[in-house]
């Protein structure tokens, strides 16, 4: 790996101390990855991939085949442990690509159908329907969790800076902050970034700035208990190693697994792990929503009215729970085909 990465600043005529200063690494530590003295973490990894256009599969086999081996070294047991190993690791990944339902099946085969007939790539990211969808979906997303702004209000106040007589301040924030929060995802998507704990921190930030302003960016450090106790959320102690899991898992199975189940079962651990006092859920559809735009998939705007909102959590209640695994993947399918019909029936005018 040490070659890899000396080649690739090289070839990007990038100094040591330039690569140090863009990364917030200290420099000493840069030339220690280079010369192999030192490893770096797998955030780090991330990080060096993005910034010198490394292909970020290529670079973390070769982190984890050097951490494999630092580990096991020369055992007289090593390579039965790897085949092992190996063994085990298929049987998981085999796992996470569960069966599908022939409901849920159906279901994404037309959303593929329509995507594959907008060409989405092309069109969503100036068309005035998508414009129109992250307005309602800031009005929305808001109104689930509480914002009385109407959809006309929010528009005035993210669009044209007014100010909303006998609206509070915190609400006028909530619009603007998420209006601001969607734009972030859109730019790491353009620019291809690989989703870490940095992007999640940095959209919570977003979220609750001016807001909660101790609260923002950072997870919560003490136990908490859910009102319907459908799950119990992990420890603090153990965010940022179930988020890690969680990201690595995003990685492995990216390609494997269709990205309407991908979106929605990370918005569901997401919500589990349930990692800040405040925004979960509001982090936790845009992270969703990151997914889906990945992919090339409109964004998936989940309404606030009585009906949709009742079905929005049942259905999360009950994929949680396990009491109906796929009822949240359908309810997030049926939403991103009625965006995409939408979409059809606007260009098609």
């Amino acid at each position: 790996m040490k070659t890899l990465l000396k080649e690739a600043r090289e070839l990007k005529n990038f100094k040591t101390r330039e690569v140090a200063q863009l990364l917030g690494i200290d420099q000493a530590l840069i030339s220690k990855f280079e010369s192999g003295t030192r490893k770096p973490t797998k955030d780090q990894v991330s990080k060096l991939a993005a910034l010198l256009d490394i292909d970020y599969e290529t670079i973390i086999i070769s982190w984890l085949k050097e951490k494999i081996i630092h580990e096991i070294g020369n055992d007289e047991f090593a390579l039965k442990a790897l085949r092992a190993a190996e063994e085990e690791i298929r049987l998981n990944s085999s796992s996470t690509a569960k069966k599908v339902s022939t409901v849920l099946q159906q279901l994404l085969d037309e959303i593929d159908s329509f995507k594959a007939k907008l060409n989405l790539s092309k069109q969503i990211k100036n068309n005035s329907f998508t414009e129109a969808l992250e307005i309602e979906y800031t009005y929305n997303t808001n109104s689930l969790e509480g914002n009385t702004l109407s959809l006309n209000e929010t528009e005035l106040v993210v669009n044209e800076g007014q100010t909303i007589s006998g609206k509070s301040m915190r609400e006028h924030l909530e619009a603007i902050n998420h209006q601001e929060a969607i734009a972030f995802i859109k730019n790491k998507v353009e620019s291809n970034t690989i989703f870490t704990e940095k992007e999640l921190l940095s959209i919570h930030a977003i979220i609750l700035r001016g807001i909660l302003p101790k609260e923002a960016g950072h997870y919560r450090a003490v136990s908490i208990t859910i009102k319907d106790r459908s799950f119990t959320p992990c420890e603090p102690a153990s965010i940022p190693r179930e988020l890690e899991a969680l990201f690595n898992w995003y990685e492995m199975n990216k390609n494997l697994i269709h990205p309407i189940i991908l979106a929605a079962t990370i918005k569901q651990r997401i919500l589990t792990i349930h990692p800040f006092i405040n925004g979960n859920g509001k982090v936790s559809r845009l992270i969703m929503n990151f997914v889906l735009l990945q992919h090339g998939y409109l964004i998936a705007n989940i309404k606030a009215e009585n009906e949709s909102r009742n079905r929005y959590f049942q259905s999360l209640k009950e994929s949680i729970s396990k009491e109906n695994n796929d009822a949240f993947t359908l309810y997030l399918a049926q939403i991103e085909k009625e965006s995409l019909e939408n979409n059809i029936r606007t260009i098609s005018q």
